[in-house]
């Protein structure tokens, strides 16, 4: 069967590097951003090839845009990644700025 982890990936929020990272089968994927003033900049999301198709990128990006929601911040998604994923859950459009 090639059924997909029901475990949820567990994504933390390095302040200091600023980004969201998760390691999954010893490889690290991650977001990172900028931030202006109330607007958080979702500059990367890097998943190593190896993990492609494992929704770690999709993980990623609906944990930052709930950061963001959370936090009263607003996206700038200069990331063609989340910008596509923003497209596909209209749920996050109030967010981009």
């Amino acid at each position: 069967m090639n059924q997909a982890s029901t475990d949820p990936i567990a994504i933390t929020h390095n302040e200091q590097a600023k980004r969201f990272e998760t390691v999954v089968e010893g490889q690290v994927g991650y977001i990172s951003y900028q931030q202006r003033d109330d607007t958080l900049i979702y500059d990367h999301t890097i998943v190593p090839q190896s993990l492609g198709g494992k929704g770690v990128g999709s993980a990623l990006v609906k944990h930052a845009l709930n950061y963001a929601r959370d936090n009263d911040k607003k996206v700038l998604p200069q990331c063609s990644f989340v910008a596509s994923y923003i497209d596909k859950h209209p749920e996050y459009q109030h967010l981009v700025s």
